[in-house]
């Protein structure tokens, strides 16, 4: 009986030790392991492309002024038939417009006024030009004195901001170019575990920027929708696990 329980306590130290060498040699992995996967680079991953806008918003407003407010009205109606010749001389359908905001001021009913007024009654009418032939919308503003030429008071109460320019082709263009960017990207990361004496291994973390439409020429004091041409950029920011 002696015998056989010493046998026994050699065979369970044996397991024990075994157990614990294999613990120790799991453990010892699971440290290189995390060690590993700690090992990585986060790179940025630019793409661009130049674009032009696709579709043209103008409001064009302007203004009548007289003390009788029918003459003022009068010369309202008289004035929209004239922009609609001019917008149509330079191939702007009636369909790619609107009439929008009517208004009328009696500046006697107004009691903050001081002094003398000139004319009683001012007129404000707007046309909303909105049309796909950008090229037409840039020649149309571009001979807008023609108008002030023929007596059209343009603004008044209102504001002429000018054409703004739109690009809504962006859904056609986001698949290639944030390829491009994680391309981009990639090469960056590729460098990076070159120089680091390792190999670049699979993605650990992506992150897709925002896409913003910029002015092409970055022009100072120039709006992006106030410009026809313009750059699409996206910015990606990728993780790689770098291997030894």
């Amino acid at each position: 009986m002696a015998q056989s329980s010493g046998f026994a306590k050699v065979v369970a130290a044996i397991v024990v030790a075994g157990g614990l060498a294999a613990s120790g040699w799991l453990v010892g992995t699971g440290i290189e392991n995390m060690r590993s996967l700690d090992r990585y680079v986060t790179v940025k991953g630019l793409a661009e492309r130049d674009v032009k806008a696709d579709k043209a918003v103008w409001p064009i407003t302007y203004v009548a002024t007289d003390d009788v407010l029918q003459n003022a009205q009068a010369k309202i109606e008289a004035d929209t038939e004239t922009l609609f010749a001019f917008l149509a001389s330079h191939g702007i359908k009636r369909e790619n417009t609107e009439l929008q905001n009517l208004q009328v001021t009696d500046q006697l009913a107004q009691s903050y006024r001081s002094g003398p007024i000139e004319s009683r009654y001012i007129v404000n009418q707007t046309i909303q030009v909105r049309s796909d032939d950008v090229d037409a919308v840039v020649g149309a503003s571009q001979d807008i004195g023609k108008l002030l030429q023929g007596g059209i008071v343009l603004g008044g109460q209102g504001y002429n901001p000018g054409p703004s320019y739109l690009f809504t082709g962006l859904n056609d263009i986001k698949p290639e170019m944030i390829a491009a960017a994680t391309a981009n990207a990639r090469e960056a990361a590729q460098q990076f575990a070159m120089d680091s004496g390792g190999q670049l291994g699979g993605i650990r973390r992506a992150t897709q920027g925002l896409f913003q439409i910029l002015a092409a020429d970055g022009a100072p004091n120039m709006t992006e929708a106030n410009q026809i041409n313009k750059t699409v950029r996206v910015v990606t920011t990728m993780e790689y696990l770098i291997r030894d």
